[in-house]
């Protein structure tokens, strides 16, 4: 391999201060904050970061998919510091600002709803979630939820009910919210079918949840903590035709398909099935804490008068971050960008695939792309170690991946999409390096 022009590492991993620092951490930090990767940052720019010794790394976890334009995009950072100076909180319900009114108006026209459309802003994915069930439970005067299994949509009580993996999410912290009902989702790799997964749904109809209590079917058009699992087409559009039949709300969770991660602003527009209320956080603002639910304005507007709020939603600093993440996506055709990154990095997997029986799975939209590793093609046993040993060798050599999937089996890909075609190539060689390193 030619050496390598942007990642450069000139100490072990993990580096000197950064064991340091994470050494001091295990003594004022609580434990369950794990560390996944050992690697303290100092500084990042782009589709990269240097940690506080000097060792820079190409990042494919892209903060879980917060900085989809990347870290420090000089826009945003000007935009920040702009709005910081004018004013960095009033709570718009008190005081309002222009800035919430102008992002509203420009995710309306972005989200594929047609008919009037509204927008209300939270702080981070769950509570984008806890509130399309307040709008969906207003709308339709019903109480029951219908989630499905592999499925992620936060850790706040409602969402945490609805996500689907009980280690570490959701062991020992029940009792969970009641009238939550979880159901199969279909998938191509590892079944069941759209039709079973239809079937079992219609099932669920009638032996488990009556239809006319259900207010809401809630999902991710692409599982994200599910590992990366694609909705077939069949499937996502069997739910629609369901929540028609039965005045069901459709909520599509975006949060991590969103923003262009699957060449398309949102992932449902692969589809063409419109949904009821979408949700979106994650890279909207840049890496700064911000959510939304856009839908019909019907729905949107069932709410009775302050019903939904709170201190800090909608911050005027994050709404300008988000504002600025939209002209970067314009100017620089970032949706289109994550379409020529996804055949990239696609071609490199299923390369992979051929030469070694453990890459399972190669799947995603867009530049929304994993592998699943197993012990045997066979029978798919998951192999959830492996993943771990190839996740640490790249990290030695520079590139930081992310695992996910019900079994943590599954090594996904949440690049920024301003990396350069040079730093892509770069770390996919360097992953096929960690997986002939982890599979030798």
């Amino acid at each position: 391999m030619a050496a390598t022009k942007t990642i450069e590492l000139k100490t072990g991993i993990p580096g000197p201060r950064s064991q340091e620092i994470l050494e001091r951490k295990e003594r004022v930090v609580a434990d369950a904050l794990s560390v996944f990767l050992p690697v303290v940052i100092d500084h990042g720019e782009g589709a990269t970061l240097t940690d506080v010794d000097g060792n820079r790394f190409i990042d494919f976890t892209g903060g879980v998919g917060c900085l989809n334009v990347g870290h420090a995009n000089p826009h945003v950072i000007e935009a920040v510091q702009e709005q910081a100076a004018r004013f960095m909180h009033t709570d718009f319900t008190i005081v309002p600002y222009e800035t919430y009114v102008t992002l509203a108006e420009r995710l309306v026209a972005l989200t594929p709803i047609s008919g009037p459309a509204k927008a209300a802003f939270f702080n981070a994915g769950t509570e984008a979630v806890e509130n399309a069930i307040k709008f969906a439970r207003a709308y339709t005067k019903r109480p029951a939820v219908i989630a499905f299994e592999g499925g992620f949509h936060g850790r706040t009580l409602l969402s945490l009910s609805l996500t689907s993996k009980t280690h570490p999410y959701k062991a020992g912290f029940g009792p969970f919210a009641p009238e939550v009902y979880r159901l199969p989702f279909a998938q191509d790799y590892r079944g069941p079918s759209a039709r079973e997964a239809l079937d079992a749904l219609e099932r669920a109809l009638v032996t488990t949840v009556a239809a006319e209590t259900v207010a809401a079917i809630v999902i991710e058009p692409v599982q994200g903590e599910g590992g990366f699992v694609v909705a077939p087409q069949e499937f996502l559009t069997g739910v629609r035709r369901v929540c028609d039949e039965h005045g069901i709300v459709m909520v599509v969770d975006e949060v991590q398909t969103g923003f262009g991660r699957t060449g398309k602003m949102f992932a449902i527009e692969h589809y063409g099935v419109e949904p009821d209320l979408v949700l979106i956080a994650k890279s909207i603002a840049g890496g700064l804490p911000l959510s939304a639910v856009v839908g019909k304005a019907q729905i949107m507007d069932s709410v009775g008068d302050s019903g939904i709020g709170g201190t800090y939603v909608g911050n005027p600093v994050a709404q300008a971050a988000a504002l600025a993440v939209l002209d970067v996506f314009e100017e620089e055709g970032l949706v289109e960008r994550a379409g020529t990154i996804g055949d990239a990095i696609r071609t490199r997997m299923q390369a992979w695939q051929e030469r070694w029986p453990s890459v399972g799975d190669v799947r995603g939209l867009g530049a929304m792309l994993a592998i699943e590793l197993v012990a045997d093609r066979t029978t798919k046993k998951p192999a959830p170690e492996l993943a771990s040993r190839v996740v640490e060798a790249a990290a030695e050599r520079g590139l930081l991946l992310l695992k996910s999937g019900i079994y943590s089996n599954c090594i996904r890909v949440l690049v920024p999409l301003v990396i350069s075609n040079a730093e892509l190539d770069e770390a996919l060689d360097v992953w096929e390096q960690a997986l002939e390193s982890a599979l030798h």
